[in-house]
């Protein structure tokens, strides 16, 4: 199954960023699925590298650097909203790549499914 999640929420604050990761990592680790996330708004700061979380909680870059590293994940993050943000590219954690709104479309097309957070 061909998924395309969009993340659109803050990376911490709330567990909807947190809940839409596990479900990525969780089919990006089945060698039957194909995974690709597209960070929008305030999810961007997710590819934040750096990131530096108090002891014993979450980070979301880690989950967020195994879905890009897996097998077939993909990562992109909107670059008008990296913009926005004053965030470069060179901010962004391994494996995720500034991307675009017609890059998001053509995964929008190619995905069996589209779920957004």
């Amino acid at each position: 199954m061909k998924t395309v999640f969009l993340i659109n929420g803050a990376p911490y604050g709330d567990e909807t960023t947190f809940n839409a990761l596990r479900l990525a990592g969780a089919l990006a680790k089945r060698a039957s699925n194909e995974v690709r996330v597209f960070l929008m708004g305030d999810a961007v700061n997710t590819a934040h590298s750096g990131q530096k979380v108090p002891e014993g909680y979450y980070n979301l870059q880690v989950m967020l650097g195994k879905v890009a590293k897996a097998g077939t994940g993909r990562v992109g993050i909107c670059g008008t909203c990296m913009d926005a943000r004053g965030m470069k590219t060179e901010d962004l954690i391994e494996g995720a790549h500034r991307g675009t709104l017609d890059e998001l479309a053509d995964w929008s097309e190619w995905a069996d499914k589209l779920i957004v957070f």
